[in-house]
């Protein structure tokens, strides 16, 4: 699924990922990006990016997003492509 912000009410950083990190994910929401729902936890997401994919959490109650982890994506370092990645720009 899609997942864009029309705005963004904030990133929580609570495990002091890098300026860099925060932005990126900013940019990502805003721009909209590919996320697939966790299937056991009701707000929890993993959104795509470039080269990494971020696991975020966001309030149904304020609209502040967290994140709790961030990762490069194997599958764009190691060529794999499938059509999201070809949309997030990953090249071979």
């Amino acid at each position: 699924m899609l997942l864009r912000m029309e705005h963004l009410s904030g990133v929580e950083n609570t495990r002091h990922y890098s300026p860099e990190t925060i932005e990126e994910l900013e940019q990502v929401l805003l721009a909209g990006g590919y996320a697939s729902p966790a299937p056991r936890r009701k707000h929890f997401y993993n959104l795509l990016a470039h080269d990494r994919t971020f696991y975020i959490y966001i309030s149904p109650v304020t609209g502040r997003v967290e994140l709790l982890a961030a990762w490069l994506r194997p599958g764009c370092a190691a060529g794999l492509r499938n059509r999201a990645e070809e949309a997030l720009g990953c090249s071979a």
